[in-house]
């Protein structure tokens, strides 16, 4: 059987009050839970001193490396995952969202810190903001890794992917965490957090697990660099923030809270219609997967007044075929609910609709322990009764509700005030731009499916690593996961003012404006690791001449007026004939490339590409090649030599000292050394 242990301060509490923990499928022991006495004041302030200042010596993208390799060892092990997580009733595919869901979430989420956030232990954020006349006192936003706490609190329906949607980008944002599962499902959460302290990949002090009910006092010992995520119910979630400590500190809390979800049919899809079909097949899905136990699950089906009859008699012949059983068995469809509690709940939640709706279908089957039956209501007067959209029944049930108009669709779509997710039906894109234009201040992801894209949609109730999750009002007003956002999330962002060569300094990337100094050779000459931020190189001067606007024109097929015209260049902008701006681009690359082979392996693009002021026939540019900033790049098993990227911003004058063109290049460079986070 397993125990389930608080970790706490780098040590299992293996001694504490036990109590057991049920399987969903044989209501018998599976587990027991051992809550210790936590010293709840002390294991914040180990996470804050001990394993908060080992995260913030690292870079960004060191800490997301972390999160890459400890993803890849716990799917090395995912299998015990999938045994263990059939007792809370999932079926394999059930699993496969909360556990390699999870799992790639995380891996979506270092992905993206690493392609778009420095490579600093703090992340430089947009370009620098120009705030006096002659560029001597400028501003810059940074984001830094908080001196707190993060504490996951965590519901029970997906205790893998909760826990590693909400621990991956706080500790690749510099901040340690406590993991707070629900207990219903704690034994799956603890058997991932145990190996990802036996990992011993992240540094000691930035994870610890809650093997609790209540987490006693903790909330009283929150200070302002601390942070709070909750996923779970609206009242529970709601009561938390309230607690005078978070209030009286001003802890940030993101609430994520379950929310009655809709998908709308459009007034243009008939039966018979691929879109038809899809949206069938979607609902019932929505109810099924997971048991209807999903935070994104449809609750609220809304469908034209005069589709009705058909939509519920498409989803009874649906869910008719759908299995329900013992998970375990590859032919089940559906499991049990989570627990007892969670049936008993479900019952009285359906008991309450049951008062305004009416119940068109229920499965057949025997309903005992934590099983239950999918069941369709029907709500004929939904802009009447307001309880239909506050009400949640967390289960495998929808309400289908009517609507007369586009209009009527939008207005039920947001009576629940505030969802997490929408989605829309329909071939026609006036009728989708209407309604999710409507719908989109009350949602916090809306889906438009029809035939071209249901093919790869990733379906309604799945939040995806790189977008936001979390919606308004209802939801909990929160927001989460969105790629690099999701790290941007657990940190301070601050603005600074100053000089821009003390900017620069202080963040350690080029700013526009700061000092630079020449190189002492060609900057494409050296190695990754010597190249410093700041280095630059002034290149030679090149006239421009009217043979080579010619010659450009005829390479490049680009005859536009401008360029060889000098009657209509007369009428233009500039007046005369001008060199094409991708000329410029183009012989600038030729003052400051160097030809001989060196460590430069390729030019990997540009950025913020701007063409300032025109270049005629006559004039002479110059060029000056800045290094900005320094990635590294982790070497695969096919590169031949391990590398990293190196942004370079480049100012293109003229002879009266100009900005005629100014841009971003970015250039592989080999690195002299390899690294731990080398696969070769």
């Amino acid at each position: 059987m397993i125990k389930v242990h608080s970790y706490i301060q780098g040590k299992w509490l293996t001694e504490g009050e036990e109590s057991e923990l049920i399987s969903a499928v044989t209501n018998e022991p599976i587990a027991q839970i051992v809550e210790a006495d936590i010293d709840y004041k002390s294991a914040l302030e180990y996470a804050r001193t001990v394993g908060g200042s080992k995260l913030r010596e690292m870079s960004i993208h060191e800490r997301a490396f972390k999160i890459k390799f400890l993803g890849k060892y716990l799917m090395d092990r995912k299998e015990k995952y999938y045994e263990i997580s059939t007792n809370t009733g999932a079926t394999r595919m059930d699993s496969w969202i909360d556990i390699e869901g999870g799992l790639l979430t995380a891996f979506g989420i270092s992905s993206k810190s690493r392609r778009e956030l420095s490579d600093l232990p703090w992340h430089v954020e947009g370009e620098v903001e120009r705030l006096s006349r002659k560029g001597s006192f400028m501003g810059q936003h940074i984001c830094v890794p908080r001196r707190g706490v993060g504490v996951h609190i965590n519901a029970f329906n997906f205790p893998v992917w909760g826990m590693l949607e909400k621990l991956a980008p706080a500790i690749i944002a510099g901040m340690p965490v406590i993991v707070k599962p629900s207990p219903t499902s704690s034994y799956l959460a603890w058997a991932v957090f145990r190996d990802i302290v036996e990992s011993g990949i992240l540094p000691e002090g930035t994870v610890q697990y809650i093997a609790a009910d209540k987490p006693g006092d903790l909330l009283d010992h929150l200070n302002s660099q601390d942070m709070v995520a909750f996923t779970g119910s609206a009242s529970t979630g709601k009561k938390l923030k309230a607690h005078p400590n978070i209030i009286a500190n001003s802890v940030p809390f993101n609430l994520e809270a379950d929310s009655l979800n809709c998908s709308i049919l459009g007034e243009d899809v008939t039966p018979g219609m691929e879109e038809f079909d899809l949206f069938i097949k979607e609902v019932a899905n929505e109810m099924t997967v997971k048991t209807g136990q999903k935070c994104t699950a449809i609750r609220r089906t809304i469908v034209p007044e005069n589709r009705i009859d058909e939509v519920i008699e498409a989803l009874k012949t649906r869910l008719d075929k759908t299995v329900i059983g013992d998970p375990a068995q590859n032919d089940t469809r559906m499991g049990p609910l989570a627990s007892t509690l969670q049936a008993e709940r479900f019952e009285e939640q359906l008991q309450q609709l049951s008062e305004i709706t009416e119940t068109v279908y229920t499965a057949s089957g025997e309903q005992n322990g934590a099983f239950t039956n999918p069941r369709v209501l029907v709500c004929h007067k939904p802009m009447q009764v307001d309880n239909v959209h506050q009400l949640e029944a967390f289960g495998p049930m929808t309400t289908v509700m009517p609507y007369k108009n586009t209009q009527e669709a939008i207005n039920l779509a947001n009576k629940a005030n505030g969802s997490l997710v929408g989605s829309l039906f329909t071939a026609d894109d006036e009728i989708a731009h209407e309604i999710t234009m409507g719908c989109a201040p009350y949602h916090g992801r809306f889906m438009v499916i029809n035939k071209n894209s249901a093919g790869e949609s990733t379906g309604h109730g799945s939040p995806i690593a790189s977008l936001v999750h979390g919606g308004p009002g209802h939801a909990g007003g929160g927001e989460e996961l969105g790629g690099a956002r999701a790290v941007l999330h657990n940190m301070q962002r601050i603005a600074l003012q100053g000089s821009p060569t003390t900017l620069r300094n202080i963040v350690k990337q080029h700013i526009k404006g700061a000092e630079t100094h020449e190189s002492d050779k060609h900057p494409f000459q050296k190695y990754f690791e010597e190249l410093e931020v700041g280095e630059a190189l002034t290149t030679k001067k090149r006239t421009v001449t009217d043979q080579d606007v010619e010659d450009f024109a005829e390479l490049s097929g680009d005859h536009f007026y401008a360029h060889t015209d000098p009657e209509a260049a007369s009428r233009s902008l500039f007046g005369k004939i001008v060199a094409h701006g991708y000329f410029i681009l183009s012989a600038t690359a030729g003052l400051f490339v160097h030809p001989d082979e060196g460590p430069v392996m390729l030019n990997y693009g540009l950025e913020n590409l701007r063409f300032i002021a025109p270049v005629a026939p006559g004039d002479t540019i110059q060029a000056k090649l800045i290094l900005k900033r320094k990635n590294v790049r982790q070497q695969k098993k096919d590169d031949k030599f391990p590398f990293g990227v190196v942004y370079w911003d480049v100012e293109v004058t003229n002879q009266d000292d100009v900005l005629v063109a100014e841009y971003t290049i970015l250039t592989l460079i080999k690195r002299k050394h390899k690294l731990d986070i080398d696969e070769v």
